[in-house]
């Protein structure tokens, strides 16, 4: 499974939401949750200064990773799916999370998350597998 990044706040921040939920039970089973560069970044640059920042990286160092084999063709892949999106009409926030769902498809995993804008991308791109929660 693929965390994004509203999934590891929710998880982080402790809120007892469904999302940080699932990720909680997935890392207490030692489920693979996959890191990947995108929602790395997401994560560290949220941080509230630089001991926040190393404690963020000490904690996801050590969760397997994935990383596309090519990140010009994954720049590309993402970049089309964006333009399919616009092109069907769906307007996501940030570019980003064609890049996250992206991986999620080329890793062959589902994606964990919070934001509606991946139930979007799902609908217009079968590829992408969101995990099921209560409620959606």
């Amino acid at each position: 499974m693929i965390a994004d990044s509203t999934a590891w706040i929710e998880y982080l921040r402790g809120t007892g939401s469904p999302v940080a939920l699932a990720l909680r039970s997935a890392l207490e089973r030692r489920t693979n949750v996959l890191m990947v560069p995108p929602v790395l970044q997401e994560l560290l640059q949220g941080a509230r200064g630089a001991a926040h920042f190393e404690r963020l990286l000490r904690g996801i160092e050590s969760l397997p990773r994935f990383s596309p084999a090519d990140a010009f063709t994954h720049a590309r892949d993402a970049a089309l799916l964006y333009a399919r999106l616009r092109w069907e009409g769906v307007t996501i926030r940030s570019s980003t999370d064609c890049s996250i769902a992206l991986c999620a498809i080329e890793a062959g995993e589902p994606l964990l998350h919070a934001d509606q804008d991946f139930d979007r991308i799902a609908r217009v791109d079968r590829r992408l597998r969101v995990v099921a929660l209560p409620g959606r």
